[in-house]
């Protein structure tokens, strides 16, 4: 069997970088961007000597991930099949590093790779993939751990995320489906625009969508979602494709989610307006502290009133409701 081997492309930055240097990435076409951010793991070890390691979500992590690790930088990794001409790539990367250092302290900058195959990145952070709740009743698992409910109403989604974003363990994605939780309604038309993993889709069809719509530019990312998708058993509810929402669809939802980045969001605001029906629910997650108020401006102005805005760590999702 062939087993494709990958560049890994590790950056170091820093809280100002991390979103210029993630869509960056993501425009020039990298796969499985992900985001290693040391202060959040600070966070959730801290709530969990609080919760004296009882009730906390990321009761998994190992304190030992902290060791000889600068704090306050930011990793971002993504991934760039060796098949494809590396060297050029890596040549443009450094170059669109180098042009945002020039208006944006991004911290060191650094880029190193790393030749790695499937199978060996696949295994390698599975140790530290562990069950853990979101909000009320939704319990995220990878198929290889076994879970018993503890609550009857408790939902479980299994998750194997492959090379796509999207486990449910970052805080963006944590809050969009906390909010998907609490303004979805049973029967929705539900459109997920940068699907990763499908994770945010899932729990939508499980939470009752009839009706899901899930895309994204990444078509390993669409890969994992339809596998992800039948490991749920939501095939009937959730449909997975490749390319823009907009070329796509034709109809109207009740709901629209994406947890991209903020420059994204604000371009998409005014276009998901026309995608949804009147007082259709608009949530949006991705967007680092220092922009929300940015999409949130550019949100209410297309039309638009926003319900609320969670913040957790140096991350914000917002819920909007389109004005009837």
């Amino acid at each position: 069997m062939y087993n494709l081997k990958w560049i890994r492309i590790i950056i170091k930055t820093n809280s100002q970088g991390v979103e210029a240097i993630s869509y960056a990435l993501w425009q020039m076409g990298l796969q499985g961007v992900e985001i290693e951010d040391f202060s959040d793991i600070v966070s959730a070890l801290e709530k969990k000597k609080q919760k004296g390691n009882v009730e906390a979500d990321w009761d998994y992590i190992d304190e030992s991930l902290l060791q000889n690790k600068n704090q306050d930088e930011i990793v971002i990794k993504a991934y760039l099949a060796e098949n494809v001409p590396f060297e050029e790539k890596l040549i443009q990367i450094q170059e669109k590093i180098n042009h945002i250092k020039s208006f944006l302290d991004i911290g060191s900058g650094s880029i190193e790779i790393e030749k790695i195959d499937e199978e060996e990145w696949a295994s390698s952070w599975k140790k530290y993939y562990k069950p853990f709740k979101i909000g009320k009743h939704i319990i995220i698992k990878p198929s290889w751990e076994q879970y018993e409910l503890i609550e009857k109403d408790d939902i479980i989604i299994e998750i194997d995320p492959g090379m796509a974003f999207g486990t449910g363990s970052h805080e963006t994605t944590s809050m969009c489906i906390k909010l998907i939780e609490k303004y979805i309604n049973k029967n929705d038309m539900v459109f997920d625009i940068g699907c990763g993993s499908g994770i945010l889709s899932i729990v939508a069809a499980k939470l009752g969508a009839k009706n899901v719509v899930a895309v994204d530019l990444d078509s390993n990312a669409v890969e994992v979602a339809k596998k992800n998708i039948v490991l749920n058993n939501v095939q009937s509810e959730v449909k997975a494709y490749k390319g823009n929402l907009l070329d796509k669809i034709s109809d109207k939802a009740n709901m629209v989610v994406s947890n991209i980045i903020a420059d994204i969001i604000i371009s998409l605001s005014q276009s998901v307006f026309d995608y949804l029906k009147t007082e259709g629910i608009f949530i949006a997650s991705g967007i680092i502290k220092d922009r929300i108020n940015e999409v949130k401006d550019a949100i209410e102005s297309n039309g638009f009133d926003i319900l609320e805005i969670l913040e957790e760590g140096e991350w914000c999702s917002v819920a909007a409701k389109k004005r009837s």
